[in-house]
């Protein structure tokens, strides 16, 4: 009866779709006002209990490390001025019990084959697998969520969202019939399939959470174009043996893989930051 201590992050991605802003910089440091994506996702984690953050990253991601890691020049140059208020947020961004583990993914193979990379990490526990472009706005988090229902019902649990079915081909949907509010018994999952084809409109986010048994399957599934290995072919195969429940998450979510959804993202938690929104809000409201 383990519970869900580990989450994985696969930030090994080049996000393409943001150059040049990302051509030195990883898309996951993209900031929301003043807090990258990666860290809204850490702190979901958090709140789920979780307590070991695994990054599988690659080339051009040693951002990531260092913004979770103790900045020694920082902190004396903060304490030297005085800022005893910006000294201790950064001394404090995250739980001290909380365990950051790095490993390095060679080649971006799928996210199937990030997330194959993080087992001799997990090892035979359940774990959590965040997308940090996926945005998720949840009260409470929805990783909290999902865990809850991990709990109660002891499988891998995929959180999804209803989705136009123009927009099917973007993502994993799956075929589900209702065992009770807001979850879903799975049948079969497709990958990005074309919307006269797709089984529902029921669509895969970037929140998993996911029995050790998932390796045996990526492990074995066969690789698709450009030698990649998708998770969706793993949890495809996976339900041939164990039940998997897709969660309709309580929240709304920011695709900040699209530019588009990272400036939606952008507005509204600015318009909620404490420090800039009542004036920022004042502002959007002048432009009529």
């Amino acid at each position: 009866m383990k519970k869900v201590r580990k989450a994985v992050f696969p930030v090994a991605g080049m996000g393409t779709r943001f150059l040049p802003a990302t051509k030195a910089s990883p898309k996951e440091m993209l900031p929301i006002v003043d807090k990258p994506l990666i860290q809204f996702a850490v702190e979901e984690a958090v709140a789920a209990g979780i307590t070991d953050m695994v990054f599988v990253t690659g080339r051009s991601k040693r951002s990531i490390e260092d913004h979770f890691d103790k900045a020694y020049e920082l902190e004396s140059e903060l304490q030297a001025r005085g800022k005893d208020e910006l000294l201790d947020f950064v001394r404090n961004m995250i739980p001290k019990n909380i365990n950051c583990i790095y490993i390095r993914q060679a080649e971006a193979l799928g996210l199937g084959h990030a997330v194959l990379c993080a087992k001799p990490v997990i090892g035979d526990e359940p774990f959590a697998v965040l997308l940090a472009d996926d945005l998720l706005d949840g009260r409470p988090p929805v990783m909290k969520q999902m865990t809850d229902v991990y709990d109660y019902y002891r499988c891998s649990v995929l959180g999804v969202q209803d989705v136009p079915r123009e927009d099917t081909r973007s993502y994993g949907i799956v075929d589900a019939r209702r065992v009770a509010e807001r979850l879903e018994q799975i049948n079969a999952i497709v990958e990005k399939p074309k919307p006269e084809e797709a089984p529902s409109t029921l669509a895969v986010v970037g929140r998993y959470i996911l029995t050790p048994r998932i390796f045996h399957h990526l492990e074995n599934v066969k690789p698709g174009s450009g030698g990649e290995i998708q998770l969706t072919d793993g949890i495809a195969s996976l339900l041939s043996e164990e039940q998997v429940l897709a969660y309709r998450y309580d929240g709304v979510r920011y695709d900040c893989g699209s530019k588009l959804g990272y400036l939606k993202a952008t507005v509204v938690f600015g318009q909620r930051h404490p420090e800039v929104g009542p004036e920022f809000d004042a502002y959007l409201k002048s432009l009529g």
